[in-house]
């Protein structure tokens, strides 16, 4: 992730942007298990951002199982798992037809963990969902890329299952999980293109919905919430699949 496009970005995306930018370079190889990261003034004068906006990243990257501190010594990776641990790599979603197969696996998964969700989240988890849901706002509403926020409100909803197995597998596969991320391009329209907000918000009405659902503690409408959304993006990515042909992009 370019750095000058990080600190574009409004104050409550930066973190997530970091989140994304540093979980890339762990999953990809570049910052292996056992490295130790960089220290807080070196991430700050690479992406420009804050000493606040480090530390929270660094918060979620712990809290997603891929780095861990010592204190007094540094944080260091922990990584993905090994290599016979399950995995799709970058190049397994580059048709629509991949996308599809991995929105019917997170269909099974993610419609279990919203439910699972409802009954253990904590104040904490609904906040962190919370604010999720509003830098996925605001992103839309700027035209900016939603993405990591995307990401974020899934990875938060897994996290809040209490459940180590779930919020590992959502790390481990990352932003790229989400079909805009490689279907549509990082970089949204400029200006902001009209249809692609309106469909942006239907998908974060979606969302919405999910999460009262968590908040109220209903485990029924949780599950059928988090399968609604992401039944609409299969049938979605099913209709373009239909109308190309060929299935690639």
């Amino acid at each position: 992730m370019n750095p000058d496009a990080l600190a574009a970005r409004r104050p409550r995306t930066l973190a997530l942007g970091l989140v994304e930018a540093l979980g890339e370079r762990i999953r990809d190889g570049r910052l292996a298990p056992g490295d130790k990261l960089p220290t807080e003034a070196a991430v700050m004068a690479e992406f420009g951002v804050s000493r606040t906006v480090v530390r929270e990243a660094i918060s979620k990257l712990q809290a997603s199982g891929l780095v861990e501190t010592r204190h007094g010594v540094g944080t260091f990776v922990v990584g993905v798992g090994d290599g016979s641990a399950f995995r799709i790599e970058p190049a397994q979603l580059g048709t629509l037809r991949d996308v599809i197969a991995v929105l019917e696996l997170r269909i099974g998964v993610e419609s279990e963990a919203a439910a699972l969700a409802s009954r253990r989240r904590t104040a904490a988890n609904l906040a962190a969902m919370r604010a999720a849901l509003d830098s996925f706002a605001a992103a839309v509403e700027a035209g900016t890329d939603a993405v990591a926020a995307d990401f974020q409100f899934h990875a938060e909803i897994a996290r809040a299952t209490q459940n180590e197995h779930f919020t590992g597998l959502m790390a481990t596969l990352g932003a790229q999980i989400i079909p805009r991320a490689r279907l549509e391009g990082a970089a949204p329209a400029a200006p902001p293109d009209p249809a692609r907000q309106e469909y942006l918000r239907r998908v974060n009405a979606e969302h919405e919905s999910i999460f009262d659902a968590i908040a109220a503690q209903d485990a029924d409408a949780a599950r059928a919430a988090m399968r609604t959304h992401l039944a609409n993006s299969r049938e979605r990515r099913r209709r373009a699949f239909a109308e190309s042909g060929a299935g690639t992009q």
